[in-house]
């Protein structure tokens, strides 16, 4: 159930009912219910249950749920009370250990078995969002764990070392091609970005997710419905780019059967990288329309 496609994460504080349901109604390619940050303290344990509850209900989108932090007090119950049938994922904020990606993909098996669901049915996506976990990034994904792909917490980062966030980003590109650099070598999926938190600036959100997909992401996580719609454009390659990958994969079919390993298109050298980008939009697109 987690094959994807990862280009839109929606966020939605799991002990609101109203956004719990709506959150599965935005289109979003995923609906994140949050324990984590957007859920006050007094209301953590009572939120579980509405979180479960939200996930029941019928949905046309995976539904995972953001956990609090290994380190806390509600670590446990959360894992406890969400892992069931009912779910897709867990995302885990703040990981700075491959050992703490161990201990979970543990005891979610554990949980799993208790539930009667086949090992590994729970994808775990955590988030590198501190010093500790970036300088840990190769390790984390090289855990030898279910985790699939990496994701990025650029608010909580930029706390941690102090940092100043800009509408460029331009501090945020060494920590982003790492993030992207781990997840190749580990050999896990491209990894998915931080939310942008200027909600209503939809050229800002835009140019974010452009500049994160020309780094190697395939995603990115979203804080409002309004959001959703133009992370999906970004992350889904448009016609002209599908019509050019149909032109460079038929014209080096062609020059490969004549021999021939390097061509020119509209001024433009075409060889196998090329050619196996260009396969690479169409099989994007292919599963993206289904």
């Amino acid at each position: 159930m987690t094959t994807g496609p990862w280009r839109s994460l929606l966020f939605a504080p799991g002990n609101h009912p109203r956004k719990a349901e709506k959150v599965f109604t935005a289109a979003a390619d995923v609906a994140i219910l949050d324990l984590e940050d957007a859920v006050a303290m007094s209301e953590k344990a009572a939120a579980r249950a509405a979180v479960v509850n939200a996930l029941k209900a019928d949905r046309s989108c995976l539904g995972y749920v953001r956990i609090n932090a290994a380190d806390t007090e509600f670590y446990a119950d959360d894992l406890a009370a969400a892992v069931g049938p009912w779910l897709d994922g867990l995302i885990v904020p703040k990981v700075e250990t491959a050992e703490q990606l161990v201990a979970a993909d543990a005891e979610i098996t554990a949980l799993e078995a208790r539930q009667g669901m086949e090992p590994g049915a729970v994808d775990l996506l955590p988030i590198v969002e501190t010093a500790k976990g970036l300088d840990a990034v190769n390790a984390i994904a090289a855990s030898g764990t279910r985790v699939r792909r990496l994701s990025f917490g650029a608010v909580d980062f930029a706390k941690d070392l102090n940092m100043r966030l800009t509408l460029d980003e331009w501090e945020l590109t060494p920590a982003r091609a790492a993030i992207a650099l781990a997840s190749r070598v580990a050999g896990l999926d491209a990894p998915l970005d931080s939310v942008w938190v200027h909600y209503r600036d939809t050229p800002g959100l835009v140019r974010s997710a452009e500049r994160v997909r020309d780094l190697g992401f395939q995603g990115k996580m979203c804080i409002h419905p309004d959001q959703v719609a133009p992370v999906n454009d970004a992350f889904t390659p448009s016609d002209d780019e599908v019509a050019r990958a149909k032109t460079i994969v038929a014209a080096f079919e062609i020059a490969e059967a004549e021999g021939s390993a390097s061509i020119q298109i509209d001024g433009f050298f075409v060889d196998y990288p090329v050619v196996e980008q260009a396969r690479r939009t169409l099989a994007l697109i292919k599963r993206l329309r289904g």
